[in-house]
């Protein structure tokens, strides 16, 4: 969240963000109202404390001297000075709490230069990468959702059978690759200093305030023993959105040292989220599902390193497809984009040419979201507690937090089955996972199971 100071020194700052961002809901005005009258009660508070204070010690003096008449009418004052710090107390409590939950509310702080704009459409495009060497392409691409079919490698039928829309199968060589791409993420961050973390799956609704789900996004969640729009309490359970809130929340409510940072965690988790999008060809096949497997990359650093960092940080998430030898390209997210918690952020954007898509590039095909990467600032450490301590002897201050995929499995997995298939229908795998998949060059695919296949004539 936005500090307090803050909100009360640039209100028409945190105004222009509410309007950036196209939050609605957040009455600003009242929130500022809000804050004067707490802290004009807190000041009250206080000066009837010190009163009363100052009371009690001469009640003692006036008993001594025997003037018994001067100190029951400073023992009745007295009196009313609690009862009246106990009515102010009771209401400075009551504005805290509806202040804490307002400012729950108000998003992020856009960096000044992020690019100003209503909606995806005016995100700006930083570059590309590895379009000038493509692979030759059969003549036409086949869709990885009608490919993955017809090599036995994904089924989204019994899927759905055994779960329910938005969930499916691999099999066979689609397991083993999913399996793959996730140690090979892995090795790589590593490589670039991370530190494993396998954190637990179901998180509680503190930890989803801790790094911003809550209290907006609840109808996305799934959670565990209760209805989404039902109230719910800090220690209520929900499955993992993606790992940055369990890893970010590893340290809530604790005070890091300055040798500690920064602390680079890397984390492979399932991932459970409800918003699955539009039907159709966009959203068809495992682009946009209900559960699907991620590498995360949550980092703590210094607030002065926080900018140095987010650049380390897009370009350890590019060195998988570098490796993998995947076009892609990283687009700016502008202020109406950018989410309710970043105030920087880019997308890795990685080509699968096998549904034409609009807007997609000039080869065709379409562009797949495989990494978010995002800078939160003090954002998420206010909402969770986290602060580091310079010096030994100096005050603890609130860190920066900053993540990103590397990357998000199943579009990585499409990106893979479009742009290396053959024209034979094969997929070659890329040179870089083939030690991850026992030096298999080539997924050729697998038999159906089952009377179904017979009856399809599919088997002799």
């Amino acid at each position: 969240m936005i500090g307090r100071q803050f909100l009360r020194e640039n209100p028409e700052t945190v105004r222009a963000a509410l309007e950036q961002k196209g939050v609605e809901d957040v009455d600003l005005d009242r929130v500022l109202a809000v804050d004067e009258e707490w802290r004009e009660l807190k000041q009250r508070g206080d000066d009837l404390r010190h009163e009363r204070n100052q009371i009690s010690s001469e009640i003692g003096d006036l008993k001594a001297e025997g003037d018994d008449e001067a100190a029951e009418e400073a023992i009745e004052r007295s009196q009313e000075l609690k009862a009246e710090l106990e009515d102010v107390e009771g209401r400075a409590d009551e504005l805290e709490a509806e202040l804490e939950a307002a400012l729950l509310e108000i998003p992020q702080i856009p960096d000044d230069d992020v690019p100003i704009g209503e909606d995806e459409s005016e995100n700006v495009e930083r570059r590309r990468e590895g379009f000038d060497d493509l692979r030759t392409l059969p003549e036409e691409v086949v869709p990885h959702y009608d490919l993955g079919e017809d090599l036995e490698i994904l089924d989204f039928q019994r899927g759905a059978k055994v779960t329910g829309g938005g969930f499916y199968f691999t099999k066979g060589d689609g397991a083993r690759l999913e399996h793959a791409l996730i140690q090979f993420m892995m090795d790589i961050h590593r490589e670039q200093g991370y530190m494993d973390v396998f954190p637990p799956i179901p998180v509680n609704s503190r930890s989803m305030v801790g790094t911003g789900q809550f209290p907006k996004f609840t109808e996305d969640a799934y959670r565990i023993g209760g209805a989404n729009e039902e109230p719910w309490d800090d220690d209520d359970l929900w499955l993992c959105p993606t790992a940055e809130v369990p890893v970010t929340n590893m340290y809530r409510d604790e005070i890091l040292l300055d040798d500690d940072l920064p602390l680079k965690l890397q984390a492979y988790t399932p991932n459970f989220r409800r918003e699955a999008g539009e039907h159709g060809t966009e959203t068809r096949g495992i682009v946009r599902v209900h559960q699907f497997n991620k590498v995360e990359m949550v980092n703590f650093v210094r607030p002065d390193e926080s900018e140095a960092r987010f650049e380390g940080l897009v370009d350890e998430a590019e060195e998988v497809l570098r490796r993998l030898e995947l076009p892609y390209r990283i687009l700016e997210m502008c202020t109406g984009d950018l989410g309710f918690t970043q105030r920087k952020k880019y997308d890795l954007e990685v080509w699968a040419p096998g549904d034409e898509m609009e807007e997609g590039p000039e080869e065709g095909g379409r562009w797949l979201e495989v990494s978010s990467v995002s800078n939160f600032g003090a954002f998420q450490a206010r909402r969770a507690g986290l602060r580091f301590r310079p010096e030994r002897h100096e005050s603890a201050d609130y860190l920066h937090t900053l993540n990103g995929s590397g990357l998000a499995i199943p579009r990585v997995m499409v990106a893979i089955l479009e742009y290396y298939q053959n024209d034979d229908g094969t997929v070659t795998v890329p040179e870089a996972l083939r030690p991850y998949m026992g030096g298999t060059e080539v997924i050729e695919g697998h038999d159906p199971v089952g009377e179904s296949a017979v009856g399809a004539g599919k088997r002799d």
